[in-house]
């Protein structure tokens, strides 16, 4: 059978490393803890367990740039590539400069803005770091020094931008039926719903086909995983690479996760927890898997972090004894933040909560000024020189905290003011230099949760 784009080149193979018996896994073991929901084909689990138990295989996922920075409904894929590593196996992160122009149509109603060719290499750089970053701090938190496969990071613009649309339409697309591609779900939700879907939209299926295809005979790669959505594009590159390869390939894909409104996992209120810590503090990551629901926890930490069933038994029995503790939440948070941004993260995110739901004065004290700018970002910062007879009312009205005189007055009076953690109530109070911690900055804050930084020049 012809080959696609045949190369002159040497075809690159992966040189499979069988390993001890004793300390093989097969990940489809992974399905206890509900990773998994689909195999493709539906009837070759046993045919894809003795592979994985007999030899060393490639597996890989695919990311689309469509903004600068991986989100947490993306770490479950992460976390299940992983696990394929600890299981001896060769892991491809495929980042998709190229498919990024496109636009993947799956569970979406309305086709994506078009994103420039500098925004989307943007967003490669930070999705790529986004992937070393998780990666590198499992090997040094996790993997308990065991000798893993360094994971590759390609990016598809690599074998695209060598191209035209002639060949890719005429050597790739004769491949592909029509028939078939408009039974896709994702294309027959689109061509029924008011917007339609454009014809750029409709071969996003055919690009990650080749994708999949590009990376068995270049790594051996035989197996890729993705979220439920990504059933029908997986699908596609088997099609594909079983008539242009004659060879058995395989697909898995994993749940997506939802909260109670139906919103992707992560994505509530249109506000996504990001891993790049420049977009998401550790603070909001650890605090969001601290508010993790009862409901919800035990499922997550089956999915996210890599104890053993039994330790996870263990820790919801202390759990359900005292719900009041947070005990399970707490080590979910733990476990997420330090695999998103190392242990320094997760320092810094329990002392942000240490310093944020308390009033422990020498915590303040002891904060250096980058510690204050991570703990408080995303806080109003003003820069003010002390000055003689500066008052709370002054210095409250010149960093924001009120919006009117009246109102400053009113609220400082009431006992609903502090700085550095003391609470005052006299707004014509003077403010001396007793009040400036030793990082240059005060702390101001009105209410509970309204937060003002002073740096003090």
């Amino acid at each position: 059978m012809k080959r696609i784009f045949e190369s002159s080149r040497p075809i690159a193979r992966l040189v499979c490393r069988r390993w001890k018996s004793s300390s093989s896994k097969s990940v489809l073991n992974l399905h206890e803890r509900g990773m998994y929901k689909d195999i493709f084909p539906g009837k070759a689990a046993t045919e894809i367990d003795n592979l994985l138990k007999s030899s060393s295989q490639c597996v890989y996922a695919g990311f689309d740039p469509t903004a600068d920075s991986l989100h947490v409904g993306n770490l479950l894929v992460l976390v299940n590539l992983l696990h394929w590593q600890a299981s001896g196996h060769q892991v491809i992160a495929l980042i998709g400069g190229a498919t990024g122009h496109i636009g993947d149509p799956s569970e979406r109603n309305t086709e994506r803005p078009l994103i420039s060719s500098q925004n989307v290499f943007k967003n490669a750089d930070g999705i790529k770091k986004n992937i070393e970053c998780v990666f590198e701090n499992y090997r040094k938190h996790f993997s308990n020094g065991a000798e893993l496969h360094p994971v590759k990071i390609v990016n598809n613009y690599d074998w695209y931008k060598q191209m035209n649309a002639v060949e890719f339409v005429g050597y790739v697309g004769r491949h592909f039926r029509m028939g078939t591609m408009l039974g896709r779900e994702s294309v027959s939700q689109r061509l029924s719903s008011e917007s339609g879907m454009s014809f750029t939209e409709f071969t996003y299926q055919i690009f990650q086909a080749y994708d999949w295809l590009h990376l068995f005979r270049t790594n051996n790669c035989k197996f890729q995983i993705g979220g439920s959505d990504q059933m029908g594009n997986i699908v596609s590159g088997h099609d594909l690479i079983s008539r242009v390869e004659d060879k058995s390939v395989y697909g898995i894909t994993l749940p997506l996760i939802k909260s109670e409104s139906g919103d992707k996992f992560g994505k509530s209120a249109g506000n996504a927890i990001w891993l790049s810590a420049s977009k998401t503090s550790s603070y909001d990551l650890y605090q969001f898997f601290v508010r993790t629901p009862d409901a919800d926890v035990e499922q997550l930490l089956k999915l996210f972090t890599f104890h053993n069933l039994g330790f996870i038994k263990d820790i919801m029995k202390k759990h359900k004894d005292d719900p009041s503790k947070w005990t399970a939440q707490k080590v979910l948070a733990q476990d997420v933040t330090t695999l998103v941004h190392g242990e320094e993260g997760l320092r810094i995110a329990q002392l942000s909560s240490t310093i944020l739901h308390g009033s422990d004065i020498a915590a303040l004290s002891s904060l250096t000024d980058n510690e204050t700018r991570q703990i408080f970002m995303g806080t109003p910062v003003k820069e003010l020189m002390l000055t003689q007879g500066m008052t709370f009312l002054d210095v409250s009205r010149k960093a924001g905290c009120f919006p009117s005189d009246s109102d400053a007055r009113r609220i400082i009076s009431a006992g609903g003011f502090s700085v550095n953690y003391q609470k005052l109530s006299n707004p014509d109070e003077i403010f001396s230099v007793g009040h400036i911690l030793p990082s240059k900055y005060s702390v101001l804050r009105v209410g509970k949760k309204n937060f003002f930084l002073v740096h003090w020049i």
